[in-house]
């Protein structure tokens, strides 16, 4: 008994308003109940599979039926990208312009094809710093990747990143879409007017966007048990950290020590930032909060401080205090949920 080939899509549309997400997933979900939602940059991928017979239609034709009722209905333009797997759509999707589909067959050549010419670090699980450890080694294509003996990569990258790369260089992704709603989460995304190289005008960005998180995880009586990082990058791809918070919280100050640390374990050296976005994860009721009683009183006052200036925000408006460094990025981020 043979199996059809996977058929995945990976669509992103293309919001200013976020509160339409929701609604694009049910639109999805009524093609498929194969959807995995990814609210940092407003996409998802679909499993396409068992929808083309359904629906009598080929993946380009039936991605377009997507598009055309995402614009009909909502009046949200979106691009997609279509492959045997996951990522093979992402990358796909990553190089397409709004309204259009790339479509990368299913074939060996037609996947060695596509992926081969493409930089190292276009190629997920390779940020910046895993791309530059490769580039002294001569390896800046996926092909470069590809034609690397795996236990070369696995010197250089470790046992597990070493096989990943080598795997998806290939074009072998064997992870499932599995159908989940938006998780339980908040963000902030700061999107830059022009790509910014400047690595303090990055940490300025972070700061402004923990701000801004506690502030309205603070609003809303919440805490939140872990922080991811996005950093988006001129060529629509981005590398994603995440890490897990020593104790649940919404105090500003926690928030932006991590939020600058994952940005530093990322090693951008004058790389092309879009935006960036900071998202507040496993949200949790503020009633589950400890606060550790300590005999440094800095804490104490930087609660008060942090008090004083939600009382200002809630009298006066968002944005009339906050700490300096922050201030220039406020304007540009955006808010989801």
């Amino acid at each position: 008994m043979t199996t059809s080939p996977r058929t995945v899509m990976r669509i992103y549309f293309h919001l200013q308003d976020e509160k339409l997400y929701e609604q694009l997933l049910a639109l999805l979900e009524g093609i498929t109940p194969r959807v995995q939602a990814h609210p940092a940059d407003w996409s998802a991928d679909v499993d396409l599979t068992g929808a083309l017979r359904y629906w009598d239609r080929d993946a380009e034709g039936l991605a377009a039926v997507i598009r055309l009722r995402a614009l009909a209905l909502y009046g949200i333009q979106s691009s997609a990208g279509i492959g045997p797997s996951r990522i093979v759509a992402a990358m796909a999707a990553a190089v397409t312009p709004p309204g259009s589909t790339t479509v990368v067959g299913n074939s060996p050549y037609d996947i060695a094809v596509f992926l081969r010419p493409q930089r190292a670090s276009a190629l997920s699980g390779v940020g910046p710093a895993t791309a530059r450890a490769l580039g002294r080694y001569g390896i800046h294509t996926v092909g470069d990747i590809a034609d690397t003996q795996l236990a070369t990569l696995q010197r250089i990258l470790g046992t597990a990143a070493g096989r990943q790369a080598h795997d998806r260089a290939h074009g072998t992704d064997d992870r499932p879409v599995v159908p989940a709603a938006a998780p339980k989460s908040i963000s902030r995304t700061h999107r830059f007017d022009r790509d910014e190289l400047h690595a303090d005008q990055h940490y300025r960005t972070v700061l402004g966007l923990a701000e801004q998180l506690g502030a309205q995880l603070r609003d809303e009586r919440g805490i939140c048990q872990a922080l991811t990082l996005i950093v988006t990058y001129a060529d629509r791809t981005s590398t994603t950290r995440t890490r897990t918070l020593a104790k649940p919280t919404a105090h500003t100050p926690a928030l932006a020590d991590t939020g600058r640390e994952l940005l530093a374990s990322l090693g951008l050296q004058r790389a092309r930032v879009r935006a960036i976005s900071l998202r507040a994860e496993r949200l949790q009721p503020t009633e589950h909060a400890v606060h550790q009683l300590t005999l440094d009183s800095r804490d104490d006052k930087a609660r008060d401080l942090e008090a004083a200036l939600d009382r200002a925000r809630a009298r006066y408006g968002p944005g009339i205090a906050g700490t300096a460094a922050a201030y220039r990025t406020r304007r540009g981020a955006s808010r989801s949920r």
